[in-house]
């Protein structure tokens, strides 16, 4: 536990008069938008501290005021206005100014980390993320929050990965809303966007605009003025339903035309790394191929689509993935793909010999799998199995070094994307992938 200089335990409320500093925090609505309490205890300040914009708004206050600016001496102003507390002949009050809830991303921290906590009294005003929800008509238990004041975007980037339903940003200059809009196209998501851009929360000229994020809306967005403060606000919205077909590649289907799981919509193999596995197969017509957990189906899909005439077996053990291999199926029209509910090798039994085997998932039984379908391989017969932690690469290792008749080509897929970092581009590394072709010697 942490002990202020009084030896009370932090947290403790002492019973007695309110703190001498107390921190006010106010919107743009100004003074209208305080309680009786806290313009009472403006009135009664000895010490106002705050922007010269907050200042303005009271000038019938008959306090010392101290504009904002460097926050150590506006700490040292207010330990020597409590230190003449003894001698002076009325009770010091020092009243510190604060945007929203000082204790959200807010000045309330720093003065925690400076003061003693029992000098400090807070009332906060409604926060600028509680208003853009608000406005937005969004509830926000479920919402993360982002500043990005003065900080890079990588820690966004990487809950845009993970699919975050909600994503709240404190934007600065750098990081505006048209910044925000590039890095999110830019990643290639397999979920969609709403942008949300809610502006001067609170004052007169308050405005809230949206946008569902795509190449058009980016122009608009650039092209718009956006007043200093916003908050942009990120929610995650189903994929359209439908696809055009014709307008599909050949190969590298991009990650959002797939459904995937709604909760984890990033778990899926990466169209880039899906690619290479398809490279790495070496398929040719009328063959049979086992994916061997197969997820939402993303592989089985391509291998589908490229040989219309090969026969492909989409084993997975979750409802969930079954559900969703099934419905990629009729999204994409490929007939010849047949989703096998169960686990392997069990669930391998009754399928025809495979020409080809992608490994994708092995729940712990790399081992056995290999044992079932090295010798069930059509002659010439190829496996690829990815591979994501230490361990399977362990276990395929020590399996293929109890093989005569196997030789396995290791290759490690290591992929970056350039993402947007204000007006310059940097790379963001994607999880690096492991791909063992197992053929015969």
């Amino acid at each position: 536990m942490t002990t202020p200089l009084n030896g009370s335990v932090r947290g403790e409320r002492p019973i007695g008069p309110p703190a001498p500093v107390q921190v006010v925090g106010i919107g743009l609505d100004g003074a209208a938008g305080l309680s009786e309490q806290a313009r009472s205890l403006i009135a009664e300040a000895t010490l106002l501290v705050g922007s010269t914009r907050q200042l303005a708004l009271f000038p019938q206050a008959t306090a010392e005021t101290v504009v904002l600016g460097d926050l150590d001496d506006v700490v040292a102003v207010i330990r020597a206005h409590m230190i003449t507390q003894a001698t002076a002949s009325e009770p010091r009050l020092v009243v510190v100014l604060a945007s929203g809830d000082p204790l959200f991303f807010g000045i309330g921290r720093f003065l925690l980390e400076k003061l003693p906590a029992h000098w400090l009294d807070f009332t906060p005003h409604p926060s600028s993320v509680q208003l853009a929800f608000a406005r937005v008509k969004l509830p926000w238990q479920d919402a993360v929050v982002f500043s990005a004041h003065g900080r890079s975007l990588d820690g966004a980037v990487r809950l845009l990965r993970q699919g975050v339903e909600k994503l709240a940003v404190l934007t600065d200059g750098v990081s505006h809303p048209g910044a925000i809009a590039r890095l999110v196209l830019s990643l290639r998501l397999p979920v969609r966007y709403r942008l949300w851009v809610c502006e001067n929360l609170g004052a007169p000229e308050e405005r809230t605009q949206s946008w569902v994020l795509d190449e058009a809306a980016l122009t608009e967005i650039s092209g718009e003025l956006f007043a200093n403060l916003n908050v942009v606000i990120l929610e995650r919205i189903p994929n359209a339903e439908g696809i055009d077909r014709a307008a599909l590649p050949l190969l590298g289907i991009a990650d959002g035309d797939f459904c995937s799981f709604p909760d984890r919509p990033g778990l899926m193999t990466k169209r880039e790394v899906r690619v290479q596995i398809l490279a790495e197969l070496a398929l040719q017509p009328n063959q049979t191929v086992w994916d061997i957990g197969a997820g939402t189906g993303s592989v089985s899909i391509e291998m589908a689509r490229l040989c219309p005439n090969s026969r492909i077996y989409a084993i997975e053990q979750t409802p969930a993935g079954i559900s969703l291999i099934e419905r990629n199926i009729e999204r994409f029209q490929t007939s010849n793909l047949t989703a096998i509910k169960g686990k392997a090798p069990e669930a391998l039994r009754p399928l025809p010999a495979p020409d080809r085997v992608f490994i994708g998932g092995s729940d712990g039984r790399l081992g056995s799998i290999l044992d079932w379908c090295a010798p069930r391989m059509a002659v010439n017969g190829r496996m690829v199995v990815a591979l994501a932690t230490l361990d399977n690469q362990a276990t395929l290792l020590d399996w293929v070094s109890h093989q005569t008749g196997w030789q396995v080509r290791w290759l490690q897929v290591s992929l970056a994307q350039a993402v947007p970092i204000g007006p310059l581009c940097r790379w963001s590394p994607l999880n690096p992938v492991i791909l063992a072709t197992i053929t015969p010697r």
